[in-house]
């Protein structure tokens, strides 16, 4: 009896073992959603990746941050795979990722943002500097600013646009190269969200960021004119006076808008669909709202007739496409 009762026990515990394996096999991450992202998107990324993978119990969804640019020739140039691309500034997919062949075909613009300075209590002139005077400032004797590369991170030639547009505002001559004295290259890295703990040990004083950024991190940030800040798209004709000269060629300023396309060839083309749709609905649009970003209700997309069907409802065309 003794025996009979320990091969029922062995049975049974084979049996749980087999049903639990069964059910991790159909919850368990068996897809991988590969996203490739703007390095200022990871905060809300995070919370909207969490809720994509409660809604899809088998999806794991993997993401990579990096300057928009070079997340963008990784899949032209390095051709890496992806399914998703989500950039700071949605002229890099016309410009990069809509080339022969082509890696995707259509964009949807989901996002706002402006460029600021954040600084701390710990920044030279910290308890002095406004929103009138930060110009003058920042190009004092001695003060330390970071930024991020603007041949490879949009934050970067946006920081040099609004610096070029401050000149024309302020009328004041020498502006931008005066702020960018303080700027070396010591001072740059391709993306800009990794000079934060630079600026809260007090290695550097001021740095150039996105508004969603220092609202995230709970940064003081200088709080510039909407006309040179690149926030709002009723302003994109004055933006374009700001010139930005990179590598890449002349950039003129436009409004800081975030897109994302799901890359051609993706093998989860369906999943990425969705993806994409849960961050233009409102639980989406609510998570980059909390993360200090600017809303679009509707998205403004590029080449509607080339999206999913099921997104096509959720956008209107952009402006003058």
């Amino acid at each position: 009896m003794k025996h009979s009762h320990s091969l029922c026990f062995a049975t049974i515990a084979l049996i749980s073992t087999m049903g639990a394996a069964g059910l991790a096999a159909q919850t368990g991450p068996s897809v991988t959603l590969t996203v490739f992202a703007a390095g200022t998107l990871a905060v809300p990324f995070k919370t909207v990746n969490a809720l994509f993978e409660q809604k899809y119990p088998n999806v794991a969804v993997q993401a990579q941050y990096g300057g928009s640019v070079m997340m963008a020739k990784r899949i032209t140039d390095l051709h890496q795979d992806a399914d998703l691309l989500a950039v700071a500034d949605y002229n890099v997919i016309p410009k990069y990722i809509f080339g022969k062949p082509a890696s995707a075909g259509w964009y949807a613009g989901f996002a706002r943002n402006a460029i600021t300075f954040v600084y701390t209590d710990k920044s030279k002139y910290a308890n002095e500097v406004n929103s009138q005077n930060w110009y003058k400032v920042l190009a004092r004797s001695g003060v330390e600013i970071g930024r991020s590369n603007p041949d490879t991170d949009p934050s970067g030639y946006q920081t040099v646009q609004m610096l070029n547009l401050a000149e024309t505002y302020y009328k004041a001559p020498g502006l931008e190269q005066n702020v960018l004295a303080n700027a070396p290259l010591t001072n740059m890295r391709d993306t800009e969200t990794s000079l934060i703990s630079a600026l809260q040990l007090g290695q550097i004083d001021y740095l150039a960021i996105y508004r969603s950024d220092a609202m995230q991190h709970h940064l003081k940030f200088i709080d510039l004119p909407a006309k040179i800040d690149l926030s709002n798209p009723a302003d994109s004709a004055d933006y374009q006076n700001g010139v930005a000269h990179t590598k890449n060629g002349d950039l003129a300023g436009k409004p800081i808008v975030y897109a994302i396309t799901v890359v051609n060839g993706s093998k989860n083309a369906g999943l990425a669909a969705k993806y994409v749709a849960l961050l233009l609905r409102p639980e989406g649009q609510a998570v980059m709202k909390r993360s200090g970003f600017g809303e679009f209700s509707p998205a403004y997309a590029v080449n509607v007739d080339a999206m999913p069907t099921e997104l096509k409802a959720l956008v209107k065309p952009w402006p003058g496409s």
